[in-house]
């Protein structure tokens, strides 16, 4: 059922938010890329950045932290509800709000990092409920109980998508035989158009934004298929199967990766040893045809980037295991393969890498080369419990650290 509250009505102001910025999951472009920040340290001292503020969140999570107007933006499920919470620069809490049943079997922590735009606040339940609150005190302007009405089909760990948005929608990803991809008002939770079902069932990855000379579609998936969408109609521009029944014996993979793309070039990547590839769209848009693969950049749910031509990341060699990697963009060439501490998360920021290992909190400063894993500086986080899965968030010259209940924020500029 869908809830619009009065506070939709009482605050037209908000229709403001269709050019704001938007604040989401790993950067401006979901590609690990924060583009905006500059005059960020070099090298750490020893033992790390200033750690401004650690707090402990009542919930816990794999979902990263984000910043905007100086208030820090964070969910966790608390005992079987997913919470958004909203704290102040001390680690005070200022609002928390329930929006949905955590999912509740393997790995139930709270997956969905918010999506912020203007004063609206965006996040997906991991039962898949979407809601939309004022972000600045967390009233409910609107929610959808997305996977019920559009009956998804959930893989094993349900729901781990964060809410894209694009001009006045806001997307989501249910998968099942109803549909695979779905537009609501971003300022109603109306359905303005969904996809026809192209197979699969609900992936974990968070779609993404796609634009290369005249072409613009968002970039989703299903647990089989990446999807190619035209926002304006929803119509599918193409469809890539990238689950082989041969080669993955369930019916959709384990795929938490947001597509990495640049220009008529798309990477996709997955981890358990299955093929990373490399897509090439046709001219007219319409398709795409595999230019090489790679089973070395099997990336598990960590995130790659592309600096320089080239792209960084973790592999897997398995669930506790990983090294990490240098492929070269154009040719798939893999320049490095080298361990250090284990896989985990990358982003990158005026120059430098920051690596997040998942399994004891080392974090590390590095420069990017096709040359070696050149590590200029780390820390450990000691802090929190459970894998260190979070993706890192760096913001105002502030890097935003999560493990499971503990929160950690360090100067870095």
């Amino acid at each position: 059922m869908r809830k619009i509250t009065l506070l939709l009505f009482l605050n037209l102001t908000l229709w403001g938010v269709l050019s704001a910025q938007i604040t989401q999951w790993r950067g401006e472009n979901r590609d690990g890329l924060f583009r905006s920040e500059t005059g960020l340290l070099k090298a750490w001292p020893e033992g790390g950045p200033q750690l401004l503020m650690q707090t402990t969140i009542p919930g816990k999570g794999f979902s990263s932290p984000i910043l905007v107007d100086q208030t820090i933006y964070i969910t966790g499920m608390v005992d079987t509800l997913d919470y958004l919470f909203a704290l102040d620069m001390q680690g005070k809490i200022l609002w928390q709000v329930p929006y949905g049943r955590s999912w509740a079997q393997s790995y139930p922590d709270t997956r969905s990092t918010p999506t912020v735009e203007g004063e609206l606040i965006y996040v997906l339940a991991g039962s898949g409920i979407l809601s939309c609150f004022s972000r600045t005190d967390g009233k409910l302007v609107w929610s959808v109980d997305v996977d019920k009405e559009y009956e998804a089909e959930w893989h094993f760990w349900g729901v781990s998508e964060s809410p894209l948005i694009t001009g006045n929608m806001v997307i989501c990803s249910p998968g099942g035989n109803k549909t695979s991809v779905v537009a609501f008002d971003k300022m109603t939770g109306r359905e303005i158009w969904r996809t026809p079902a192209v197979g699969g069932p609900r992936c974990y990855i968070s779609p993404t934004i796609y634009a290369y000379k005249d072409f613009r579609y968002i970039l989703a998936a299903t647990g089989q298929n990446l999807i190619a969408i035209v926002p304006e109609t929803g119509h599918v521009a193409w469809s890539y199967q990238y689950w082989d029944g041969a080669k993955w014996d369930q019916p959709g993979l384990i795929w938490a990766n947001t597509p990495v793309w640049k220009d008529d070039e798309i990477f996709i990547t997955m981890g358990y040893d299955y093929r990373a590839v490399m897509l090439k769209m046709n001219p007219d848009g319409s398709g795409v045809t595999e230019k090489y693969s790679s089973t070395v950049f099997d990336n598990h749910h960590h995130g790659v980037v592309l600096v320089d031509g080239y792209l960084y990341g973790s592999n897997w060699i398995n669930n506790g295991k990983g090294n990490w990697v240098c492929m070269d963009w154009d040719t798939g060439e893999i320049k490095w393969e080298t361990t250090w501490e284990n896989k985990g998360s990358v982003i990158w920021a005026d120059g430098l890498l920051y690596l997040y290992e998942e399994k004891r909190g080392h974090v590390g400063l590095v420069n990017p080369s096709p040359e070696k894993l050149d590590l200029v500086s780390s820390f450990r986080v000691t802090e929190g419990s459970g894998p260190h899965w979070a993706h890192p968030f760096i913001r105002d010259g502030k890097l935003f650290l999560r493990h499971g209940e503990a929160l950690m924020v360090y100067q870095v500029r």
